[in-house]
């Protein structure tokens, strides 16, 4: 920058009296106030070159933070769009997962229809064959003498009543399955419940779990099938747990088997709470009696004739064996080896000195007696007819006959079911 030289002054101020300017000697000189005025430029255009640059910095500031603003809102926004797009596929998804499961259940129902209407048909099938092979006998494949077929039948018949009255006075088979009464559901999947089979009391008597030591008593049938769960019950405790399901109640006294290092056969006075007696059961290497119940060691059974026993050692592991018993001192009368297998029995009874083995599959499905034994050797398997349970829920854990009432007391799944036989007498096979 330019600046012009000072004028030279030549006038001569003389200070007047009370004038405010300084004395003369105190005067700045030309030259100091050149000097002075530079240096006031000089830190003029520093202080304005530094507003400039801290102005110039704020504003790249500002627009710095603008920008970032400005993308967080385009994200902030963006988050808004996705989130209430999600929202609506959500409810579109819901909806049709909504409906697609009315779509199931509605299939779902129509199928239970259709297989309850094979399950009919199936059933009406079963009787028509059954009555058909009851009126068309096997034809004969040669011509043979009416007399004599007539005079060997009859000699056969006189030699098994001969045969059958020195073991039993009973003559009685099952002829069919009249019907089934579902009484209520208690308890766990497995166990079993009866009545005494003597000619004891009215009581039910439930043994719940394979592997426990309290009996549920009902005072009768209806008291349990109107109790909401056990709450009409008395407990009454064993002095050591059950195994299986393989126990009965015979003339007031429970008989069950127990399992320590050896096979134990209780039996346990019911009035008393007191064990009469006990006796180790003389079988060696036993297995399972049922392929389908595993946690069944041996199972008990009453029939008209007494006590019975039905197990399975590991010398016929494939076959189960009968044995029976004196109820009063626990001796075994007498055994026999039966052809009736292990694989996929579920359960077994005995009516008549006569063995009826039912089987399953392990997919469980309609239980059906396939194999009889015949203690007194009046009925074969191949006179017995083959008899289908009707439909139930699963499988049987137990089945046990009551003599007195000719009913079958079953646990399947935990539903208590009670079973009504027809019955025919042995000799009219």
């Amino acid at each position: 920058m330019y600046l012009a030289p000072p004028r030279q002054f030549t006038k001569t101020f003389q200070p007047t009296s009370g004038s405010l300017l300084p004395p003369p000697h105190t005067l700045t000189q030309p030259k100091e106030l050149v000097r002075l005025s530079r240096h006031k430029m000089r830190a003029l255009v520093v202080l304005v070159t530094l507003t400039c640059f801290a102005n110039a910095q704020h504003q790249a500031l500002i627009d710095y933070l603008e920008r970032r603003l400005l993308t967080i809102e385009d994200r902030i926004s963006l988050w808004h769009e996705q989130t209430a797009r999600y929202a609506s596929e959500l409810r579109a998804l819901k909806q049709q997962m909504v409906s697609q499961l009315e779509t199931l259940d509605k299939e779902k129902e129509t199928l239970r229809m259709t297989l309850d209407g094979v399950g009919t048909r199936v059933d009406r099938v079963e009787r028509e064959l059954d009555y058909l092979e009851t009126q068309n006998g096997a034809q004969p494949c040669v011509d043979v003498d009416d007399k004599l077929i007539e005079q060997q039948v009859t000699l056969v018949q006189e030699k098994q009543r001969a045969k059958y009255s020195k073991l039993s006075d009973c003559s009685e088979m099952i002829s069919s399955i009249k019907a089934m009464k579902i009484l209520k559901r208690v308890g766990g999947p497995k166990g079993m419940w009866t009545r005494d089979t003597g000619r004891g009391s009215g009581k039910v008597y439930v043994f719940n779990g394979t592997d426990e030591d309290t009996i549920h008593v009902f005072a009768s049938v209806q008291d349990f099938s109107r109790s909401p769960g056990v709450t009409l019950s008395r407990n009454l405790k064993l002095p050591s747990a059950w195994r299986g399901t393989g126990h009965v109640v015979f003339n007031n006294y429970a008989y069950y088997f127990t399992q320590a290092e050896e096979i134990m056969l209780i039996k346990f006075d019911m009035n008393s709470s007191f064990v009469r007696d006990s006796t180790v059961f003389p079988v060696q290497d036993h297995v399972p009696v049922y392929g389908l119940n595993p946690e069944t060691v041996m199972d008990l059974a009453v029939d008209e004739e007494g006590l019975w026993a039905i197990y399975s050692t590991r010398q016929s592991e494939r076959y189960i064996s009968l044995a029976k018993i004196d109820a009063t001192s626990l001796d075994i009368e007498q055994m026999w080896d039966t052809n009736c297998p292990r694989e996929n029995a579920e359960a077994a009874f005995v009516i008549c000195g006569t063995l009826y083995v039912v089987y399953n599959t392990k997919q469980p499905g309609r239980s059906r007696v396939q194999c009889v034994f015949d203690a007194n050797g009046m009925v074969t398997n191949e006179d017995a007819p083959l008899i289908y349970f009707p439909k139930r829920y699963g499988s049987h854990s137990s089945l046990k006959y009551n003599p007195q009432e000719q009913l079958l007391y079953a646990w399947d799944d935990g539903y208590q079911i009670l079973y009504k036989l027809i019955m025919k007498k042995k000799l009219e096979i």
